[in-house]
């Protein structure tokens, strides 16, 4: 596949780039490359060859709940820059 310099300026607007003339030609020429290789594997023969999805089908390795008495207010908020009783004070960032 043939990707022209009007692609490349196109995705370069997307990506938010600011890429030169000579830049855009060398980018058309490098992208057409790699979609040319990519196309080379429609070619490859896979019949035959297994599935490698091992990682989809893994168990989640995750702890089991423990129920623990919270350590309250006055621990929790021990280093917080600002408080108010049982509550963390944050700056106003909405206005």
């Amino acid at each position: 596949m043939k990707i022209s310099t009007d692609e490349v300026t196109k995705i370069a607007h997307l990506a938010r780039l600011e890429i030169g003339a000579s830049q855009k030609e060398k980018m058309a020429e490098q992208l057409s490359h790699i979609l040319q290789y990519i196309d080379k594997l429609k070619d490859v023969d896979v019949e035959g060859v297994k599935l490698f999805s091992d990682a989809a089908f893994m168990n989640n390795v995750l702890r089991e709940d423990e129920l623990k008495v919270s350590p309250g207010p006055n621990v929790t908020l021990a280093n917080a820059p600002q408080r108010d009783e049982d509550f963390y004070i944050v700056p106003r960032i909405v206005k």
